[in-house]
């Protein structure tokens, strides 16, 4: 109790580090932060995330041309069988 959060967990070999080692170690440390905020800020951009899922429904949809000469089509047959029957 009564002891510092930030360097109750903090190792003792690292009074033994030299000053270089742990210059390197704070700037591994710092790129592995900005990665990890990266990361999040990545999957907090709701308009991005709904943007890619906009396209994704658009590329998973019938090409409208298509649409078309399938109801044209449908509409011949429809034309071609009613003539047949009478």
């Amino acid at each position: 109790m009564g002891e510092d959060p930030g360097t109750a967990g903090a190792p003792v070999e690292a009074a033994h580090k030299d000053p270089e080692q742990i210059r390197a170690d704070i700037e591994a440390t710092r790129q592995e932060l900005g990665d990890t905020v990266e990361a999040l800020a990545a999957k907090a951009d709701v308009k991005k995330h709904a943007r890619e899922r906009i396209e994704r429904t658009k590329a998973s949809m019938p090409n409208p041309v298509v649409i078309g000469v399938a109801a044209a089509v449908a509409v011949g047959l429809v034309l071609v069988v009613r003539r047949a029957k009478r």
